[in-house]
């Protein structure tokens, strides 16, 4: 059967309908391919566009490229469920790796051909007497952009997976537009330069300056890490994983399916560790920092003071590292902590003791501050029904409904939106159940459409802001609300806008059903004609059950004695045939 034989919306986008889609995508990022892959397997749609405004699929793993850049998160818990890898090579996956999972799993569902490159959203806006977004989109590659530079396309729902690291925020310190050596973001990495016999400062000593630090030290002449507040960090114990695992993880999944759930359950477990500060488990988050500080640098009890953090642990995000303290003791390393008063021309001056100041001359400076993590969509201009712009929503600080619908804006959904961070666990887990959620919400405007009723889709006002509340409440009694730090968490006003406020297998089962009473329906007048459970899929339907992922423990100690008594039988096979082989070949 032709495609062009096929109902829409199983059609995908063509030549002659370039500017139209059922779904658009703004990302080819975990969150934008995942919503891709569920859009063709649970709604049988292949009427979708995704762009993505660089040169290749990963999102923030195709933009970090510093060196040392690597994942917190377990190689076997970072990844789909339904695409699990079983050929990590170590126990925390590298940026290329994760770089690698990323393109063999757009290359198995064909994502390329749903994906248009070097094309970034300036604008999308409402327009109510279609029911459709208009998304106004540059072509920024130097070829493409000689067919048209910019164009606009129609879509019926509009996704935003561009995610809250995507945007790197630079620092607001006097001179530093003056600097005449080498200045780079750690997001914006330039690998053409050479850091040998280099004088480096670097400026920033969160989870990414602590994979950064000892990449570059051994080849620098100094380095100098300008620390604004210490932080937490616990041992990582990395390690290669054998070639027997990995051949156990191929070929007994459910071997595989249970170190995954394992991983599952102990992250989970460490959600109280970063939450209350007063858990057994944040106090062992203060033992392991206190010990690994003593056994990695015995011999500098000078650094320990400055090293060890005053806030509750969770309030920034934890760093995982066995490599980070030794390289601050390191002979070529310089830990300074005093308040940065400009940058110059040739370096860096800050305030010293003495109430003067010392000035440290660099050939390179590394920006390891972060992303413009507050400012959801930036620099997209978003305009909803009544032309009421996301701006104008978020005035008072980002939010949404479970992170993923906001009022105002009909047809719209996000990944990884407000309140939807971890400190805990792998954000993968996050992203499929949103999938899901946003994926019901796809099905029944793409249903509306197909009975030729178009329609707008809104979160209720009033059910968003009641759900925000009960959310703040308990963040303001967590360790992210502690006011001795400042982290990427919250805003300017102590708002936490990042973090989700329980474990991830609460946000899945919150996920599992799309409740169509928390959503009413916009005309083509902009005016509100009530709930939705009244008007999707014909009228009457209360909910519907997307379901979740089951992460956590579910394969029991006698389905893993089964499960290892298939490994022996399999590597008796793979003996046997080896044995086989080299005798027929004799």
């Amino acid at each position: 059967m032709g495609a062009s034989t096929l109902p829409w919306p199983q059609v995908p986008v063509g030549n002659k309908n370039h500017t139209s889609a059922a779904v658009v995508i703004i990302g080819a990022g975990i969150s934008g391919m995942c919503m891709a892959i569920d859009l063709i397997k649970r709604n049988q749609c292949h009427n979708f566009i995704i762009v993505e405004k660089s040169s290749g699929i990963g999102g923030t793993w195709n933009d970090n490229k510093y060196p040392g850049c690597c994942c917190d998160i377990w190689s076997m818990l970072y990844s789909y469920s339904f695409e699990q890898n079983p050929d990590w090579t170590r126990e925390y996956p590298g940026q290329e790796e994760i770089l690698d999972y990323l393109r063999n799993v757009a290359h198995k569902y064909k994502l390329y051909n749903y994906i248009r490159f070097n094309t970034s959203v300036d604008s999308a806006t409402w327009d109510a007497s279609k029911s459709k977004w208009n998304v106004q989109v540059r072509v920024t590659g130097g070829k493409d952009a000689e067919f048209n530079p910019a164009y606009t396309i129609d879509a019926d729902f509009l996704v935003s997976a561009v995610g809250q690291l995507n945007q790197p925020r630079y620092p607001e310190i006097e001179g530093i537009e003056n600097f005449k050596g080498k200045l780079v973001h750690s997001a914006r990495w330039d690998w053409s330069y050479s850091t040998q016999g280099k004088r480096i400062g670097i400026i920033g000593n969160g989870a990414t300056a602590a994979q950064i630090i000892p990449e570059i030290l051994p080849t620098s002449a100094s380095l100098t890490i300008y620390q604004r507040s210490p932080n937490w960090v616990i041992p990582r114990l990395d390690a290669p994983v054998s070639s027997l695992r990995r051949f156990v993880y191929r070929y007994l999944p459910p071997v595989r399916w249970r170190v995954r759930a394992l991983q599952m359950d102990m992250r989970e477990s460490f959600y109280s560790a970063v939450s209350d500060s007063s858990s057994a488990f944040a106090d062992q988050i203060r033992a392991w920092c206190a010990a690994l500080l003593r056994a990695q640098i015995p011999e500098r009890p000078d650094l320990w003071e400055k090293l060890t953090p005053d806030y509750s642990p969770g309030c920034k995000r934890v760093i995982i590292s066995d490599d980070f303290y030794p390289a601050i003791a390191n002979e070529k390393a310089k830990l300074e902590t005093g308040k940065i008063v400009r940058i110059t021309e040739t370096g860096v001056q800050v305030e010293s003791t003495d109430d003067g100041t010392t000035h440290y001359e660099h050939d390179m400076l590394v920006l390891a501050t972060g992303f413009r993590t507050v400012e959801f969509l930036f620099p997209i201009k978003i305009v909803g029904a009544n032309n009421r712009s996301l701006d104008d929503i978020w005035a008072s600080g980002a939010e949404a409904l479970y992170g993923t619908t906001v009022p105002s804006l009909p047809n719209f959904g996000m990944f990884y939106g407000p309140n939807t961070n971890l400190g805990h666990n792998s954000i993968v887990l996050m992203i499929e159940a949103q999938s899901r959620y946003l994926n019901g919400l796809v099905g029944a405007v793409l249903d509306a459409r197909n009975r030729n009723v178009p329609m707008g889709l809104m979160p209720k006002k009033h059910v968003t802001q009641q759900y925000n509340d009960e959310m703040q409440h308990v963040l303001g009694k967590s360790s992210f609300a502690d006011p001795k730090c400042q982290s990427w968490y919250k805003n300017k006003e102590g708002r936490i806008t990042n973090n989700w406020s329980g474990t991830v297998i609460d946000y899945q089962e919150l996920l599992e059903h799309v409740n169509w009473d928390d959503f009413e329906v916009v005309g083509k007048d902009g005016q509100n004609k009530g709930s939705a459970s009244g008007v999707v899929f014909g009228g009457g339907k209360k909910e519907t059950k997307v379901g979740r992922v089951r992460e956590e423990t579910m394969v029991s100690n006698t389905g893993l004695v089964v499960g290892g008594l298939g490994v022996l039988a399999v590597g008796a096979a793979w003996v046997w045939r080896t044995k086989l082989t080299k005798r027929w070949r004799a």
